[in-house]
């Protein structure tokens, strides 16, 4: 069972990755959504056994490593927060496994396809059961690499190639910070074994390394580390060029996996954490600001799945600040719930465009509701979830993060608590201004594509249908599970509170007003947004203007790509609007500092290093034996005369020498 969940993934993968091509597509296809209906019901065993019997398990599978002092063995780590991880990894990569069947029927590869997604579920889960940090670097390793292959699927396409190799660089200079933290903690600690490091913590809490606490370094390495798959600010702009990749993809990587792996690390390193508060008020700042930052760049994003991909990294943002004030089971309980509503909408969104005849601009939409009664019910129910309307799933998770976070009565706390109250109201407005943007008023697709719209198949629609249960149902069910008063008992020692952290018994003492308020502010972003969409449909451009530096740029369509060309480009009108359709000139900013130097450097030493100086001196050497090879053959005539001439001249000047040398 503890086995069987981790490898019938990578099972799933091989046969469709190496055998696929005499298997055919269908039953390649089918092979890895077998498998992974397997590992669904293997994950879903261990989490009754485990988290609900209450019996965590090691289970060894060999020694990995054995240098030196350092031995690191391969085993699998089923407690509390493994299993959770593992159940709901498993059970969403199955629905989106079986959702691709039908969105990736016309593919030209779709075993292909499947062994990525299926390799991609094998990683993630080699995470989240690792029982030691390098362990659990493999998986993030592997995960990278999975997804690099994911988004940069459709390989013919520039923007998808580019979005690829984005995503894998990005991600590497929060891995350069993760290995820091890695071989700081061999350092202090001398093991990477999750069992010798933990209850060690507290020995090794006034340690120096270079004058710094290193308790606090480990965290805040590690923290960095986690910035780059989680996309924090700073670290979050491979994020939205993900969504280059297949809709199942971005469900994947956005729900269950990949994103939600930095949260995970700062919950697993919880007993690390509790003993380094500088770094939790780095985590609770640094998250609160994400949340707040990816909900206003949300608000005026026009494709469809880009803005699904910013409410992603707000809401991401919001595990990590409840981590951070130390409410690292109300984190996994949004992770949770998120996951099931993230992937419902993305799925939902995947319908959309499959219905709109690959269309993703949301003003290219419109008047389609009745044409897509499930997926615009589906959709209703996801958005519900996302706003925190009760009593659907976000409803809980998000209400306990912000009642935690004004719990904990510090000052990074109380930031957390009104960014996240702010990210709320905001996260309602494009929450619906997407739904109605995308199904009401009037059509804004051309006829040809009007006339097309349909509902998905079956085989989509199922997927959706159980995501959308669970994002009405698992708030409710698990609450009392993951942060209830009893909540100790069920994690079982898995995360770890110090004996000065009482956030998870405070949050239920807050306030009256304080678990109402996230409630209407997010009633009065569907409001707002009612009013801008369906009211006053005119009134969102007149907005933008006003807030543009350049008003005669602000169009209500996008602007038509030339023939051939992948991405549609949008003028930058300037001002607030500019800076906020502009995803606050972050790209442009790396731009500017990184990539251009790196070009103009690399320009350098390839036309000067490369092409004058390496290539220049065989080159040069070669060029130097044409040149007197072809001296040589102007001097080989093959006239007698010439040849008795030549004697004749090297005759006198050896004798010449000679005489003038005695």
């Amino acid at each position: 069972m503890f086995v069987g969940a981790i490898f019938f993934p990578l099972l799933g993968a091989t046969i469709s990755g190496l055998f696929g091509r005499w298997l055919g597509d269908r039953l390649a296809q089918w092979a890895s959504v077998l498998c992974m209906v397997l590992a669904a019901v293997c994950g879903v065993l261990a989490f009754g056994q485990v988290a609900l019997g209450g019996h965590p398990v090691v289970q060894p599978i060999w020694t990995w490593m054995d240098v030196g002092g350092l031995e690191v063995s391969w085993a699998l780590r089923y407690d509390t927060l493994s299993v959770v991880m593992v159940a709901m990894v498993t059970f969403i990569s199955t629905l989106i496994h079986l959702y691709s069947v039908g969105y990736m029927s016309h593919d030209a590869t779709p075993a292909r396809f499947f062994a990525y997604l299926s390799l991609f579920t094998f990683m993630m889960l080699m995470l989240v059961t690792a029982d030691n940090l390098a362990q659990l670097f493999f998986g993030w390793e592997g995960v990278g690499l999975a997804s690099y292959l994911l988004i940069g699927y459709w390989y013919d396409r520039e923007s998808a190639n580019r979005a690829a190799m984005k995503a894998f660089i990005v991600n590497r200079v929060g891995d350069v910070f993760f290995m820091l933290g890695l071989a700081l903690t061999y350092y202090v600690f001398g093991s990477i074994e999750f069992a010798t490091i933990f209850p060690a913590v507290e020995a090794h809490t006034n340690d120096l390394f270079l004058g710094v606490n290193a308790v606090e370094l480990i965290a805040v390495l590690l923290f960095l580390g986690a910035c780059g798959k989680s996309a924090q600010l700073g670290l979050h702009t491979w994020l939205p060029d993900a969504m280059e990749g297949p809709t199942p993809v971005s469900a994947l990587i956005h729900a269950a996996t990949m994103v939600t792996a930095g949260v995970f690390l700062v919950c697993r390193m919880s007993p690390v954490f509790e003993y380094a508060p500088t770094a939790k008020m780095i985590v609770t700042v640094v998250g609160a600001s994400t949340a707040f930052f990816a909900a206003t760049i949300g608000c005026v994003q026009n494709d469809i799945k880009r803005v699904i991909a910013y409410s992603t990294c707000s809401q991401l943002g919001y595990m990590f600040f409840a981590a951070g004030v130390g409410a690292y089971q109300v984190a996994m309980f949004h992770l949770f719930t998120h996951a099931f509503f993230k992937a419902l909408l993305f799925l939902s969104a995947g319908s959309v465009i499959h219905a709109m005849s690959d269309e993703q601009d949301m003003r290219r939409m419109g008047g389609i509701w009745t044409k897509i009664p499930v997926t615009y019910a589906v959709m209703w129910i996801g958005n519900l979830a996302l706003a925190g309307i009760p009593f659907f799933a976000g409803y809980y998770s998000k209400d306990a993060i912000l009642e935690a976070a004004y719990a904990s009565h510090g000052g990074a706390g109380l930031y957390a608590f009104v960014m996240g109250m702010i990210a709320a109201f905001l996260t309602a407005f494009y929450s619906w201004r997407l739904l109605i943007m995308t199904f009401h008023g009037a059509p804004r697709a051309d006829h040809h594509t009007m006339e097309h719209v349909h509902e998905s198949p079956l085989v989509m629609l199922v997927p959706l249908l159980l995501l959308a249960v669970g994002a009405v149902l698992t708030g409710y069910i698990f609450a009392p599970l993951f942060v209830g008063e009893h909540a100790h008992d069920f994690w079982h020692g898995a995360i770890f509170n110090g004996a000065d952290n009482h956030v998870l018994h405070a949050m239920h003492e807050v306030p009256e007003w304080v678990p109402l308020a996230p409630t209407v502010m997010g009633v009065a972003g569907i409001a707002l947004a009612y009013l801008m969409y369906m009211v006053a449909p005119g009134l969102p451009v007149r907005l933008a203007q006003m807030f543009s530096a350049r008003p005669q740029l602000v169009r209500a369509l996008p602007l038509i790509p030339a023939e051939g060309a992948e991405q549609r480009t949008e003028p930058d009108p300037g001002g607030l609007y500019g800076f906020l359709l502009k995803k606050w000139y972050f790209d442009e900013l790396y731009d500017a500092i990184f990539v251009q130097p790196a070009r103009r450097l690399a320009d350098i030493f390839w036309k000067t290093g490369d092409a004058r100086i390496i290539d220049g001196m065989p080159n040069g050497a070669a060029d130097l034996a044409v040149q007197v090879s072809r001296g040589a053959v102007r001097i080989q005539t093959g006239r007698v005369a010439n040849y008795a001439f030549a004697m004749i001249i090297g005759l006198v000047v050896f004798i010449s020498l000679f005489l003038i040398g005695r």
